[in-house]
């Protein structure tokens, strides 16, 4: 597996995030699953806040091997909006990220009293759900604009919030950050999935930012609460 990685100028070792990518829009543009997503903005906050962060491929992205499948319909269209289809995407990239927990513990430059989880979009929602489904792993998790279906399939009405509810027995705090006009997740949609989560017992912060399903390049929307969010870890 590809796990692109950043680290402080300091020695280690760090205080570690993992950051979990994204789908690749409607699922249909192969050439997109070989691009190795590893954003310079994000990598820049964390290793400048003293953190190591890492941005694991999954299955058939960057150039991880395998194939990529992730909930994708047989018929070539794209992710498939089958509910079942769709949970199992998500319970192969949580095999993924375990594969990426395993390399984590192996790591000497990685302070394993101080890890945490993130993503955007589909690694947003499994940065929560992850979270909740191996408790005492991770000191906190981040939460860019989280979903796994969008408002494309009206089964994201019950596959989402579904997702979310598995991170609940967390235990920690998370921080959700949702930009109020997301083209893929409508702002009142991802806050029934912030209700839902608390209702089942979990813990944390949900914010709305003026932005779309870019929010994570814009930091001076999101930086004043993800310092105040590591400064309580």
């Amino acid at each position: 597996m590809e796990i692109a990685a950043a680290s402080p100028q300091h020695d280690g070792p760090y205080p570690t995030i993992i950051f979990n990518h994204g789908s690749t829009g409607i699922g249909r543009n192969k050439s997109l699953y070989r691009r190795t997503i590893s954003p310079a903005v994000v990598a820049n906050y964390f290793t400048n806040r003293g953190w190591m962060i890492l941005f694991p491929q999954r299955r058939g992205r960057g150039k991880s091997g395998g194939i990529y499948g992730e909930g994708l319909a047989q018929d070539g269209s794209g992710y498939s909006c089958d509910v079942d289809i769709a949970i199992a995407g998500f319970e192969r990239a949580i095999e993924d990220v375990d594969a990426v927990v395993d390399h984590l513990r192996e790591r000497p430059d990685v302070d394993q009293s101080q890890l945490a989880i993130a993503g955007v979009s589909r690694g947003g929602i499994l940065a929560i759900a992850y979270a909740g489904m191996r408790p005492n792993t991770f000191k906190g998790a981040i939460n860019f604009n989280g979903g796994w279906l969008g408002r494309a399939c009206p089964s994201h009405e019950i596959v989402n919030p579904n997702l979310f509810e598995r991170g609940a027995s967390a235990g920690i705090a998370t921080l959700w950050l949702h930009g109020s006009y997301d083209q893929y997740y409508r702002i009142g949609h991802c806050r029934k999935n912030f209700e839902r989560f608390t209702a089942a017992g979990g813990q944390g912060k949900f914010v709305s930012a003026p932005m779309g399903h870019a929010l994570m390049f814009k930091p001076a929307l999101w930086k004043n609460h993800i310092d105040q969010y590591l400064d309580s870890l």
